[in-house]
């Protein structure tokens, strides 16, 4: 496995190694000891799994301490744009984002540490996505951010107007409004 940095602190890409033949493929998704051996201190608790169709819109969703989350991000079918917003004051990229391409061709795992925002956008007909977390989910500690707040300025990759967006998600608040507990720590 390979993993590459990214300019935002801790924001990273995980390249597995994927072993193909007659049969189809075989890859280890994630292996705590090749991890660490890696520099990637990373333990998942829960693992969640979403399916959606083209144009749909998750996101931004966060959870505040103590039950913040970082979540491995992989899609097991399909194609998705993902994004990451840094909500960590003091970090050099606090309010600035990063996306890419996930898709189940080429397994790209994309590791986002706590104090972010995740949302993603399905580019193919349908997506599986798999979220491994490293804390359990609380509704009391759930938050989110209006994935369409123009200040933020996210290309979602899709045409305009044939987003869906759950009502939930439009009613998030713009990130100019929110207050988080994340703290940057060097």
């Amino acid at each position: 496995m390979r993993v590459h940095e990214t300019e935002f602190p801790g924001l990273l890409i995980i390249e597995p190694d994927v072993f193909n033949d007659p049969r189809g493929y075989f890859f280890e998704s994630y292996n705590k000891r090749k991890f660490s051996d890696n520099g990637v201190e990373y333990e998942p608790v829960q693992d969640n799994e979403s399916s959606s169709s083209a144009g749909v819109i998750r996101g931004l969703h966060y959870q505040e301490e103590p039950f913040a989350q970082a979540k491995l991000i992989r899609v097991i079918e399909g194609r998705i744009y993902d994004v990451a917003l840094d909500l960590r004051k003091g970090s050099p990229t606090f309010g600035k984002w990063y996306g890419l391409i996930i898709d189940s061709e080429k397994k790209l795992q994309f590791l986002i540490p706590r104090g972010f925002a995740h949302g993603f956008s399905v580019l193919s007909q349908k997506a599986i996505v798999l979220y491994k977390c490293d804390n359990n989910y609380s509704v009391a500690h759930e938050r989110g951010i209006n994935v369409m707040d123009p200040a933020l300025g996210i290309n979602w990759m899709l045409e305009k107007g044939s987003e869906i967006i759950s009502p939930k998600d439009l009613r998030q608040p713009p990130f100019r409004d929110i207050e988080t507990n994340f703290i940057f720590n060097k």
